[in-house]
């Protein structure tokens, strides 16, 4: 695709202005010149419009106009030696034979054409109307204004125009580095702190987990024993979450690249039942149409927990904003992904505003913040004819730290 003329109505005018100013000199010439018109003036003055109407795309073909422009003036000289009448030229042997639009063409060549054709095409030019085997003072003087001027010129403006961009560059590569950074700074704090996080809670937690063991074996009755059980199996779980995010944290940032995933020499976690969530949502009068594909042993168990998570936000959610309203859930899991979509009807029931209200409103962007986490993507929003969906797509594996 080429490059656009121009990009601004300024930069249109300045690229303009020398076609009216060709113009404007030929026309002003020909209304001067009292001379007999002749065959050959003619002829030089269709070219000469000619060539004025083509420097609109002197940007896009800055070579071959130049070369048009150096093979007219040598048509001219040749026109000069070898033509008779009213087609010979009626210049003098003073005045340099070249097209009045052909200092904008030498200017383009030298900004817009590659770096060697474009000297040489704008070298041959000079040595073309300087005519070193017929020179003179006014000819040299001639090819100086009107080919080398505008050549230095244009060698200018290319050599500025280069060294813009590639100022521009270096300005756009270091506030790309700037933001890997800053991106890599706040990496770096979000693990410090999973980490203190991982620290602190499981201190307690497993202090939990120790006396609810402990109240499973000693309690009075079997409610209580079975209660503190549950308790204690819900603790281990937490930990065992809070270990594997702390592991993808750690993995993500690069620190401790010796140690293998969990995955590879423990035995793999058991991925949570999306079924208990159905039925607590259908024990609600939520009717939930469960539909899972592929083998859910294959995923590792940071994905298996995340899937879990998106599953039971997406129902909280449909309990809270649309009680009542048929359900579906399906979850795919494939060789490299599993995709999870949760999608709701419009709500069959009035809606508590006591519960629609409770929590913090930060829930949908927490499960995309944690499905990021992982490697994944997700994407929420109200769907055709009522309703709302929840799409989420997670790799199939995800290592984690045992050290973590």
């Amino acid at each position: 695709m080429r490059e656009p003329l121009w990009q601004s109505k300024r930069e249109a005018f300045f690229y303009l202005l020398p076609i009216g100013v060709v113009v404007a000199l030929q026309v002003g010439g020909m209304l001067f010149d009292d001379t007999r018109a002749t065959a050959f003036g003619v002829l030089d003055g269709v070219i000469t419009f000619v060539m004025a109407g083509l420097l609109v795309v002197r940007k896009w073909y800055p070579e071959l106009l130049m070369a048009v422009t150096l093979a007219i003036c040598a048509g001219y000289l040749l026109l000069q030696h070898v033509a008779q009448g009213g087609w010979r030229p009626d210049f003098k042997d003073t005045d340099p034979w070249m097209l009045v639009s052909a200092p904008v063409y030498v200017y383009s060549a030298m900004v817009y054409a590659g770096i060697l054709l474009g000297p040489a095409l704008v070298f041959a030019l000079a040595a073309l109307v300087s005519r070193p085997w017929h020179t003179s003072t006014e000819l040299v003087l001639g090819t100086v204004l009107l080919v080398v001027l505008p050549a230095l010129i244009g060698l200018y403006v290319r050599a500025h125009r280069t060294l813009v961009q590639a100022l521009t560059d270096r300005a756009e590569r270091a506030e790309r580095e700037q933001h890997l950074l800053a991106e890599q700074a706040r990496a770096d704090e979000r693990v410090r702190l999973a980490e203190e996080m991982h620290d602190v809670v499981t201190h307690r937690v497993s202090l939990m987990v120790l006396h609810a063991g402990a109240l499973a074996v000693t309690g009075p009755d079997d409610r209580t024993r079975t209660a503190a059980e549950g308790l204690r199996v819900a603790g281990c779980e937490a930990l065992n979450e809070l270990r594997e995010l702390v592991g993808v944290l750690r993995n993500d940032s690069g620190e401790g690249a010796g140690h293998q995933p969990r995955e590879e020499h423990d035995e793999p976690a058991a991925v949570p039942d999306l079924s208990t969530l159905v039925a607590e949502s259908e024990s609600v009068g939520v009717p939930v149409d469960l539909r899972l594909d592929g083998n859910p042993a294959l995923t590792s168990a940071a994905v298996g927990r995340t899937a879990y998570r998106v599953v039971q936000e997406s129902l909280t959610n449909i309990r809270k904003h649309a009680p009542g309203a048929p359900t579906r859930v399906r979850v795919r899991y494939g060789g490299d992904r599993v995709r999870l979509t949760i999608r709701n009807a419009s709500a069959t029931r009035s809606v508590d505003s006591g519960l629609s209200e409770s929590g913090s409103g930060a829930g949908l962007a927490g499960l995309r913040q944690r499905v990021e986490l992982v490697g994944g993507t997700l994407t929420a929003g109200p769907v055709a004819g009522g309703g709302f969906e929840v799409d989420a797509v997670l790799p199939a594996f995800v290592p984690s730290q045992e050290g973590a």
